[in-house]
């Protein structure tokens, strides 16, 4: 299973990005998706997830009401829709699956696949 992630760039502050994933090499609909985040010099870190089917969602409490995570099952694709971007936001940002799973693992050990990482930088 081969996740891509890609939309990162620089923003200022207040600007919005949307980020993409797109998922190759497995069963799409089998998977919970999830996007972390890792600033520098800190630990990796939960943003948002989303059942296989779109219908369930869970978002960290900091980027909840400005970030929005979707999917499209047809192209294979989790999206992460970002808005009112704070400086605080600037990380590397990573899709991850979860065969099974849950929108409420929060966790990196408990997601299966990992994409490379897109970066975002958000300028005062």
């Amino acid at each position: 299973v081969q996740l891509q992630a890609s939309g990162g760039g620089l923003v200022q502050a207040g600007g919005s990005l949307r980020l993409s994933c797109a998922v190759s090499g497995g069963t799409f609909r089998a998977y919970t998706m999830g996007w972390f985040r890792q600033a520098p010099g800190k630990e990796r870190e939960f943003v948002a997830g989303i059942s296989w089917s779109g219908g369930s969602t869970n978002y960290a409490a900091s980027m909840k009401g400005r970030f929005t995570i979707s999917r499209d099952n047809a192209k294979n694709t989790v999206f992460l829709q970002m808005n009112s971007l704070k400086p605080e936001d600037t990380a590397v940002y990573y899709c991850a699956a979860d065969q099974g799973g849950s929108v409420y693992y929060t966790r990196d050990y408990e997601y299966d696949y990992w994409g490379q990482g897109t970066k975002v930088t958000v300028s005062s």
